[in-house]
């Protein structure tokens, strides 16, 4: 649809009176308006296809544990390579190694942070690093050869949020709870004792990951959920003595006391190594000529963006002055039945196709040029590009499109944000979709590895609209 409407535009006015009054030499000449009008064109159209996605960049610091098998959906599994950054600091006033009680593995997940079943018990063992990790890990990465097959540890655990000693709320607000796993005690004390004698190995991540290679956590029995965590930390739990003085009879006092020795952040390496196998449903939509986004791997979308088109019919009703108002590109999406409650990915990434792979193993954000990014409404059953602007003119200055220019790829990602000053938790740092979020600043995008999700995008209805002004002498 095409629309033009008559508009008095004030900067592009004041620039056309001055023209006037440098073409004329006769003063107390009548003020002619000119002619300034919007031209609105969102007839233009589009189509994608589903594109195989077979592996993706996984490092993040949200970690995917389990194994789901979803009508609808396929069957999905995920477990979890890490390293830790160690504390700089560890509490060796009036602690002896021999006042060290216990050490356990803590993995947050937070209320509802889970696809699937939260009642299904699950077990989960712990192993031991043996090598150090690559740097170049995706999904795809294959564990064997980097671990002890020995467990150090083990547990069971569900989703279930009940009040019990593993639950809380955080300083937000939120309800987290912690699987809580018992690990060897002399973890602690090897610990300990290594800040007492090599401190500069605590200095580094990359140096403490040659004393301490990192942890393979890894499903052992069990199906039915993929669960999120959100932090991943190794506490150690000690005990100090103190005597009572000034008393008939002076006595001994025991403190307990808990220390976070080392933790997953986003300063070390930490991948999520998944496998899927994909429902036949999927591929026969796919076959069938549907375009369809399957995360964590799956479908991506590809898709040619009319930038050729656009650029011509600027040309051809621009005139000599004209200024471009806005470009935005909407898109519906809907969920694909399934019996999980699998939803569309909060968020979606459109980059131009030559440059996904530097995007992601850069862990860049957008930049409104060559890559945008769109928020999931449920309530329209939509994804809105509204902030192509900077891309258009760019196209517009250089009076060209290159194929490189149009050809994009949509993919569902995670969106990071800096913490505020309010704000300490992993749960804001990393957003899914909360409007308290909304004005914080972007730390980075990176692939959804976070939980199944899928949604078929309907471009029979997409709209791209197209906006600029322009003044007729």
């Amino acid at each position: 649809m095409k629309r033009i409407s008559p508009l008095i535009m004030l900067g592009l006015s004041a620039t056309m009176l001055q023209s006037c009054e440098e073409s004329t030499s006769q003063a107390g000449t009548s003020l002619v308006e000119d002619e300034v009008a919007i031209i609105d064109d969102s007839s233009f159209k589009v189509d994608g296809i589903s594109d195989p996605n077979e592996s993706v960049h996984s490092r993040t610091v949200l970690q995917l544990l389990g194994r789901l098998n979803a009508k609808g959906y396929g069957d999905i599994s995920s477990d979890i390579v890490c390293q830790y950054m160690p504390a700089a600091n560890i509490d060796t006033a009036g602690v002896a190694v021999t006042d060290i009680d216990s050490v356990k593995l803590l993995l947050l997940m937070y209320k509802g942070a889970f696809v699937g079943d939260s009642a299904v018990p699950m077990g989960l063992t712990v192993h031991k690093l043996t090598s150090q990790l690559p740097t170049n890990m995706s999904s795809d990465f294959d564990p064997a050869g980097y671990y002890d097959p020995t467990p150090m540890a083990s547990t069971t655990y569900s989703a279930l949020i009940d009040g019990s000693l593993d639950t809380g709320v955080d300083s937000e607000g939120s309800i987290y709870k912690q699987i809580v796993v018992d690990m060897p005690k002399q973890l602690g004390i090897d610990l300990y004792n290594l800040y007492l004698n090599s401190p500069e190995t605590l200095s580094s991540p990359q140096a403490f990951a040659k004393w301490f290679p990192g942890l393979y956590i890894t499903t052992s029995f069990g199906s039915g959920r993929m669960t999120r965590i959100s932090n991943n930390a190794i506490m150690v739990y000690y005990h100090t003595t103190e005597k009572i003085g000034g008393t008939e009879n002076p006595r001994d006092t025991t403190y307990r006391h808990v220390g976070s020795y080392m933790a997953v952040t986003p300063e070390v390496y930490n991948n999520n190594n998944i496998s899927y196998s994909m429902s036949p449903d999927l591929k026969s939509m796919a076959s069938d000529g549907k375009s369809i986004l399957v995360g964590p791997l799956g479908y991506d979308v590809e898709f040619k963006f009319p930038a050729r088109e656009i650029l011509s019919r600027y040309r051809a009703q621009a005139g000599e002055l004209a200024i471009v108002n806005s470009l935005s590109f909407s898109i519906p999406a809907s969920a694909i039945e399934n019996d999980y409650g699998i939803t569309p990915p909060p968020y979606i990434l459109m980059v131009k196709k030559s440059q996904k792979e530097k995007f992601f193993s850069s862990i860049n954000v957008n930049d409104n040029m060559s890559s945008f990014y769109a928020a999931y409404n449920s309530s329209t059953g939509m994804y809105n590009f509204s902030s192509m602007l900077s891309y258009i003119n760019d196209i517009i200055k250089s009076d060209e499109v290159t194929a490189e220019d149009e050809e994009f790829v949509i993919c569902p990602v995670n969106v990071s944000y800096y913490p505020t000053s309010s704000s300490s938790s992993y749960y804001s740092y990393y957003y899914y979709g909360y409007a308290s979020a909304a004005t914080a600043q972007i730390s980075s995008i990176t692939p959804y590895v976070t939980e199944p999700v899928m949604a078929k995008l309907d471009f029979e209805n997409a709209k791209i609209d197209f906006s600029f002004s322009k003044q007729t002498l």
